[in-house]
Formats: structure tokens, C-alpha cells, sequence
């Protein structure tokens, strides 16, 4: 029985969303250049216009919401960088924190994820409290959380999605130094953290792969989720290639990475997804210049359709962010996704098209 996995990159609800939510936390930041949370709302509106208010808990998604129950994925998975807390400790060291009042979790719980990658430049921005907190805001809402926890063998313990036909998909979440996480927040053999890897490697393939194996049942898919590389850049390292064949030689059935502000590649390696790079799906970047040329307000959602007997099918939900509110990309935004991921992806071998449903295909 085919599996559809839904994957999405970056969820960023704190500074400017968690301001337009219902309950907005204390809007102080550290940042050197803006010190109110409400200034990265006030360029989303100098740039789009007004942002309709109210803006409720199904703000941030917008038409996404409508959009994924008519294709109905199975199983969905997210990288979480922001905080659920109403700790006001500041990670020291760190430019950026985002953090989402508790009392906005159902801003988190619209999009009904199934389970959220914890390993991220972003889960400790509020400390050791703050991810605790965040880790039990989520078990409330009874959404799993991967990739963080009270040391290092619960980090790097996968969770199981039940999926059709009575079997899971088990999920693992790492992440590597080039994404900008601090190394003080690995998790250790007694000390809570996130899963922590120096560099992607073939060791450190093995190493994930073999924390999947054991718990993996015939008829289960496995994904790892990986956080690395730097914000903004569509360079692909050969150790980020070797370790997601590594991975892909093992077993795994999807490597979905994410960091970068916008997608990068998509590789077909035998005949199973690498996704180099989701991009953010929710954020409080409009407004901000200088990476223009990225077109960081365009989204992407990749839908994955496994197939026990043969070759994954891949699909992408092309979005726009205008207003803080997700909206289906229009056609020239379509058609530039299309070329790009496709420039991009060409030296994998991989051709994106257009299906008849509108969205983009990904194939070897």
C-alpha cells in the first residue's frame, strides 16, 4: 500500500507571527538591529499591505490548510525552529531566538503535524527550559517530537507514525554544525540537547542508520530528517551526497534536509528522495532584503507517495507568502520554481515537471 508523507522545511511561528497571533508573548528581542518582535510585522505590511486581522490560529497557513486536505498525505513531518515557551532566558551567544507563547499552540496544531524534527539551530534558543517546555507543549498536543531530549539516547531515539495498512513510518532527526547550532548543545550521555553530528559523513550515516534498524518492522518507512548547511545558498558538499547515499544504501526511504531559507536540489538515488533542502514554510521574512535574487518568498510542500514495489513519487504544493498568510503560488511563480529546481537538480539527474494537477514533479 502506498504512503504519502507530506514534508515541509522550516516552521518559524515566533517574532513577528507569534505577534499577530491570539496570544502574543513579550515582544523584546536581542537582536542588534530590532529590539521589538512587532518591527517584522511592520515590514510584512510595508511591503504587502495590511495583514487582515483578526489573524486567528489558522493565520500563518492560510490557503495551505484547504489546499493539503484535497491531496490527503498520510503523515506529516516539519522541522520546528521555534520555542514554546514563556521562559525569558536568552541562549547567550545567539543573534536570533524565536520563541511562541504556549498559548498559541494551536497556531502549530492547524497544520496537524504528525510529528516535529527537534534537532535544530534553533530548539535551545530559550535554554534547556525552553525545549523542555516546548517538548511537553507538544506531547500535550499530542504531536511527536524527534531529535531532542533529556540526553543523548533519547535524542536520537526515532518516533513511528502510524501509517496505512497497519504499518509506521519511523522517523530520526540529526542535525550538523554547519547549520549553526551551537556545539554546547549536543545532547550527552546525561545532559539534555539536541542529536548532534560535527559533519554529514559515511561514519555518521551508519551511525543514524543503525539507531532506525532495530525498531524498523517489514512494511515500515524510515525518514531522517537532517538539519545542515547555511541559510541561504544552493551549493550541494559531496559529504552531504555520501552521507544521504549512505543513508539510502542502508534503508532510509526519504533523507528530508532542511536549513536553507529556499529549496535547493532534489536527488533521485535509488529511486528514493533526497530533498538537499526544503526552504521555510512559515516565517516572518517579508519585508527583509538582501537575498532577492532567492526568491524567499516562494514555498515549497513535498508530497512523497512510497511505494513498497517500486520507484518513490514526487510532488511539490508550489506557495507564496504574502501578508503572513500562505496562498498557492500563480503561474509565473510556478514556472520560476520550476526552472530553478530544475537548474539546480539537473547535475543529480533529476527533471522537474509539471503534472496535470498543477503541481511539480520531481523524477531521475
Amino acid at each position: 500500500m502506498t504512503v504519502t508523507v507530506l514534508l515541509g522545511g522550516d516552521v518559524m511561528l515566533g517574532r513577528g507571527v507569534d505577534q499577530l497571533l491570539p496570544h502574543p508573548g513579550h515582544p523584546g528581542l536581542h537582536e542588534p538591529c530590532v529590539r521589538d518582535a512587532r518591527r517584522y510585522v511592520e515590514l510584512a505590511e510595508q511591503a504587502n499591505g495590511p495583514i487582515p486581522r483578526p489573524y486567528g490560529f489558522t493565520g500563518p497557513w492560510g490557503a495551505a490548510d484547504r489546499l493539503l486536505a484535497e491531496l490527503a498525505p498520510d503523515v506529516r513531518l516539519v522541522n520546528l525552529e521555534t520555542a514554546i515557551t514563556t521562559d525569558g532566558s536568552f541562549a547567550a551567544g545567539k543573534e536570533v531566538h524565536y520563541r511562541m507563547h504556549p498559548g498559541n499552540l494551536a497556531a502549530l496544531t492547524a497544520f496537524r503535524p504528525d510529528a516535529c524534527a527537534l534537532s535544530n539551530n534553533h530548539s535551545l534558543d530559550f535554554g534547556i527550559r525552553g525545549l523542555a517546555d516546548t517538548r511537553a507543549a507538544l506531547t500535550r498536543a499530542g504531536i511527536r517530537a524527534v531529535g531532542a531530549g533529556v540526553n543523548l539516547a533519547a535524542a536520537q531515539r526515532p518516533v513511528a507514525v502510524p501509517a496505512p495498512g497497519g504499518h509506521r513510518v519511523l522517523i530520526a532527526s540529526v542535525s550538523t554544525l554547519s547549520s549553526g547550532v551551537p556545539a554546547d548543545w549536543a545532547a550527552g550521555r546525561d545532559s539534555p540537547g539536541i542529536w548532534l553530528i560535527d559533519r554529514p559523513s559515511v561514519r555518521h550515516a551508519d551511525e543514524v542508520a543503525a539507531r532506525l534498524a532495530p525498531l524498523t518492522r517489514n512494511g515500515d518507512r524510515t525518514i531522517v530528517s537532517v538539519h545542515w548547511g547555511p541559510n541561504w545558498g544552493y551549493g550541494t558538499g559531496l559529504g552531504e551526497q555520501e552521507f544521504a547515499h549512505r543513508l539510502i544504501d542502508a534503508g532510509i526511504d526519504i533523507v528530508h534536509g532542511h536549513s536553507a531559507h529556499h529549496p535547493r536540489a532534489i536527488e533521485i538515488y535509488r529511486g528514493k528522495p533526497i530533498l538537499y533542502g526544503c526552504g521555510d514554510i512559515v516565517d516572518d521574512y517579508e519585508g527583509i532584503g538582501g537575498h532577492e535574487s532567492y526568491r524567499p518568498e516562494l514555498r515549497l510542500l513535498y508530497l512523497i507517495g512510497l511505494d513498497p514495489g517500486g520507484p518513490a513519487e514526487v510532488r511539490m504544493l508550489p506557495l507564496r507568502i504574502r501578508r503572513m498568510r500562505l496562498e498557492r503560488a500563480g503561474p509565473a511563480d510556478t514556472r520560476w520554481l520550476r526552472t530553478t529546481l530544475g537548474e539546480i537538480s539537473a547535475r543529480f539527474g533529476t527533471r522537474i515537471g509539471t503534472g496535470p494537477d498543477g503541481l511539480l514533479t520531481a523524477s531521475p
